[in-house]
C-alpha cells in the first residue's frame, strides 16, 4: 500500500469528485445526485440538503481539480488554505464500520468543509511523501478524467470513468496489426 487506507479512501473520493464534471453530462446537479455520489463514497456525517450545499460541493470540485494539475508549492497553498477555512483540528476516530482513522473537522460541520478536509489530510499524505506525480489527467486523447495511480510500478494511465484503456489497447493493437499486413 503506497499510503494509509484513510489516505487512499479519501484520494478515491477526491478523484471520484473531481470526475463527477469529466462526463458528457456534469453528474453533480441535483441534491439528488449528491446523495448519491455521497452513499458511492460512504461519505458520513450531517447534510443540509440544500441548493447551497451542493454549490459549495461543486466549488470544491473545481478547486480539487486544480490542485490535481498543480505543482507541489500551488498544492501546498490550497491544502493549507482548505484546512484553514475548515478549522481542521486533526484527531483519531473509529465509527460505523472504519477502524482508527483521521478526522479534522466535527461531524456536524458543513459537508463541504468535511469534504474538503478529508482531501486537503490526504494531499498532505500526498505531497509530504513526493508524489504528487501519482495525481494523474486521463493518457486518452479524448478524455479529461483524472486519474490515480496507486499502483506500485506508477503506471496507471486511464481514469477509470469510462473504457478509455480498452479504447487504447484496441486502437494500439489495430495499428500494430495494420503495420504487419
Amino acid at each position: 500500500m503506497t499510503f494509509a487506507n484513510d489516505t487512499e479512501v479519501a484520494l478515491i473520493s477526491a478523484a471520484a469528485l473531481i470526475n463527477t464534471g469529466k462526463e458528457e453530462t456534469d453528474q453533480l446537479t441535483t441534491l439528488a445526485d449528491l446523495d448519491r455520489f455521497l452513499a458511492e463514497q460512504d461519505f458520513s456525517g450531517s447534510r443540509a440538503h440544500t441548493a447551497a450545499e451542493l454549490a459549495a460541493v461543486v466549488r470544491l470540485r473545481a478547486e480539487l481539480e486544480e490542485v490535481w494539475t498543480s505543482t507541489e508549492d500551488d498544492a501546498v497553498a490550497h491544502v493549507n488554505r482548505m484546512l484553514s477555512d475548515a478549522h481542521a483540528l486533526p484527531r483519531l476516530v473509529r465509527h460505523d464500520h472504519w477502524d482508527w482513522h483521521l478526522h479534522a473537522t466535527e461531524p456536524e460541520a458543513p459537508l463541504e468543509d468535511r469534504m474538503a478536509t478529508e482531501a486537503a489530510m490526504a494531499l498532505v499524505d500526498v505531497i509530504r511523501t513526493h508524489e504528487m506525480e501519482r495525481l494523474r489527467i486521463c493518457s486518452a486523447d479524448d478524455c479529461s478524467a483524472v486519474v490515480l495511480d496507486l499502483s506500485r510500478n506508477r503506471s496507471k494511465r486511464y481514469c477509470d470513468t469510462g473504457n478509455c484503456a480498452n479504447r487504447a489497447h484496441v486502437k494500439a493493437y489495430r495499428a500494430r496489426k495494420s503495420a504487419k499486413g
